[in-house]
């Protein structure tokens, strides 16, 4: 894959639309997002609010009539965050060597350890009594295999990881969705800049 964003999405865009009475994105904050991002990318040295993989992993784009097609523009985030760990991940390396960037990735899957090591049921808080959280069981099968992802070099593509969703659950019977949604944003900025 080619590390220029504009090879990589439709940049100032050409989306589909959704028809009808149907909501996509609105194609003025997408737009306005990935001409920025392109800016971002592009730039030689970063500089103060210049966009990265986080900033494209957590934009939201508000719903609109015949708005962009979601699943289009969300695979076209997904490929535009790659790149840009992937650029984060070179600048690196060319500025202090592939030891600091392996000391830096071995870090932050260390920062991942702990919630992986926990026995299961135990990983993350629960909801709150009468809250709705995630899928205990699901979480903790999903930590299982991001555990031997990292520990046996088991398969497992960042993109499972980003579109995985759990059933809701209440109090007891789920875990607390921020924290969950914090780790798997973590995993993905870890696994992201390795593949």
């Amino acid at each position: 894959m080619s590390e220029n964003p504009e090879e990589n999405t439709t940049v100032d865009t050409n989306f589909p639309r959704m028809s009808g009475w149907k909501t996509g994105y609105d194609p003025v904050q997408v737009d306005s997002f990935f001409k920025r991002a392109r800016e971002s990318f592009e730039r030689e040295a970063p500089q103060p609010g210049d966009l990265d993989a986080r900033a494209v992993r957590t934009v939201g784009f508000d719903l609109v009539r015949k708005g962009y097609h979601v699943g289009v523009v969300d695979a076209a985030l997904d490929r535009l965050e790659d790149a840009f760990a992937k650029r984060s991940r070179d600048r690196l390396i060319a500025k202090a060597g592939k030891d600091s960037w392996v000391q830096e990735l071995t870090r932050a899957a260390s920062s991942l350890r702990g919630r992986l090591t926990r026995p299961a049921g135990e990983r993350f808080n629960h909801a709150a009594k009468g809250e709705i959280g995630y899928d205990i069981e699901e979480v903790d099968a999903l930590c299982d295999r991001i555990s031997g992802y990292f520990t046996q070099g088991e398969a497992m593509s960042v993109d499972e990881v980003r579109r995985v969703l759990f059933r809701v659950r209440k109090g007891e019977r789920a875990y607390d969705e921020d924290q969950v949604d914090a780790f798997i944003d973590r995993v993905v900025e870890v696994m992201a800049s390795v593949d």
